[in-house]
């Protein structure tokens, strides 16, 4: 069972909040417990993902500092490695979560350098207390995308990721013939050209060569249709008005073709 969160505005926390930070890593993550400033943070190490013995150490938190079982509580965590489902854990139990750009995060000004390794529990702690206070500058928070825009987002990663091997594939068969002194106008069809492609003493491709090209030609073609699928995922064809549905269905749709050339 959840519990929705109560949203606190930076400036206006109420006295008896339990502060809690969160210092993540693969194995272990430390939580650091604490009032108000001043006092001695409580200090526990639990089990990375073990979401039970994280309500369980807030409840104890709550005890051994003297606070109602309904006292609320803030938390934070850098963004990175846990992404935003600890987020949208906590923020189902009540508790107001803020994840932070860790890249934005205020550093001594002598340094003059962004942030770049991770921040101990003591100092999340503090920091967290400051922004609670009003104190905007210490930190940027994270803008939490809903689940359904997070998953949206992997679809045009994929798409990215798929260009970027379809790119290196073709790049690579390139390279491969030019090592040969051969050179191709298209891949639409490689698999003629190679049989009609002739070395500089006029013998043909090597077996060899003529798979490993065919190989990585193979593997391009299964990239150009899947990013073609991905593509209609991502961007859905927009409903035709009957007006242009004879017109749209009678044109040919070429063959998608890979649009690197050999130079």
């Amino acid at each position: 069972m959840t519990t929705a969160a109560t949203y606190h505005e930076p400036g206006n926390t109420p006295a008896g909040t339990l502060f809690v930070a969160f210092e993540l890593s693969e194995k272990t993550w430390k939580l650091g417990f604490t009032t108000g400033h001043g006092q001695k943070p409580r200090e526990r190490t639990v089990t990375a993902r073990q979401q039970e013995r994280v309500l369980d150490e807030i409840a104890q938190a709550k005890r051994r500092l003297r606070l109602p079982d309904t006292a609320p509580v803030v938390s934070c965590y850098e963004a990175g490695r846990e992404g935003f489902w600890l987020h949208r854990f906590l923020q189902g139990h009540g508790i107001t979560n803020h994840v932070v750009d860790s890249s934005a995060i205020e550093v001594n000004r002598r340094r003059r350098r962004a942030k770049s390794d991770g921040l101990d529990v003591r100092k999340l702690l503090s920091m967290l207390m400051r922004y609670a206070q009003g104190e905007r500058q210490v930190w940027q928070v994270v803008k939490v995308p809903s689940v359904e825009a997070a998953d949206h987002r992997h679809l045009h990663r994929d798409l990215e990721t798929l260009k970027q091997e379809r790119a290196s594939t073709t790049t690579r068969i390139l390279g491969l013939l030019s090592s040969q002194g051969l050179r191709v106008t298209s891949l639409t069809k490689l698999p003629e050209q190679l049989e009609a492609l002739r070395l500089w003493d006029g013998s043909p491709v090597p077996p060899g060569l003529r798979r490993r090209v065919g190989l990585d030609h193979g593997i391009g073609h299964i990239r150009l249709v899947e990013v073609d699928s991905e593509e209609r995922e991502v961007a859905p064809p927009i409903p035709k008005s009957p007006q242009t549905s004879n017109v749209a269905s009678d044109r040919k749709i070429a063959p998608p073709r890979l649009s690197r050339r050999a130079g």
